[in-house]
């Protein structure tokens, strides 16, 4: 049995579970709904504040997808009580970020600003134009509109400018030296 997958889910009161016959779940919360489905092997039981993943037959591939499954299940549940946060830092001389409607447009030292469409699900709020806020209830697309936003420019090693994640170090290389 995974160590991963036996271990309980603790579920808050605010949360509402809802486990269907063709092995779908359903987790509703204060800052929204997600659904997944569930490989067939997996069973879900449901007790009065916890969940607890079973599993039907025990083999390599059934033991891993036990620890994955569960954790997925948890993420939603943390996801719709609490949200999950990313936050992102533009270092760099005139780098800018700014929330226009439903799109993101980012100042990155092109010719031209980059406007990325805001996804359905996340929020962004950007402060003191150079740090950037991203919010949602689903982590995963959190993780993808994060990594998409650094994609315009991850930062370089030289001087250490672009889009990093929050607490990020920047391993710095020495450059060109002049001739001796």
């Amino acid at each position: 049995m995974s160590r991963i997958g036996k271990l309980p889910i603790k579920v808050p009161t605010a949360v509402d579970i809802n486990v269907t016959n063709e092995n779908s779940i359903t987790v509703k919360g204060k800052f929204g709904t997600l659904e997944k489905t569930i490989p067939e092997i997996l069973r879900i039981e449901k007790t009065d504040d916890t969940l607890i993943v079973g599993l039907e037959a025990e083999t390599r591939t059934n033991r891993a997808l036990h620890g994955l499954y569960r954790t997925l299940i948890n993420n939603m549940v943390i996801g719709v009580s609490e949200q999950f946060l990313v936050t992102l830092q533009l270092q760099g001389v005139g780098y800018r970020a700014s929330v226009q409607g439903k799109s993101i447009v980012l100042n990155l030292g092109f010719s031209h600003p980059v406007e990325i469409v805001i996804p359905e699900g996340i929020t962004i709020e950007v402060m003191q134009n150079t740090i950037v806020n991203i919010k949602s209830c689903d982590k995963e697309q959190l993780g993808l509109f994060a990594a998409k936003v650094r994609s315009w420019r991850p930062p370089e090693p030289y001087k250490g400018k672009g889009i990093l994640y929050k607490g990020e170090t920047v391993l710095r290389k020495a450059g060109k030296s002049g001739k001796k």
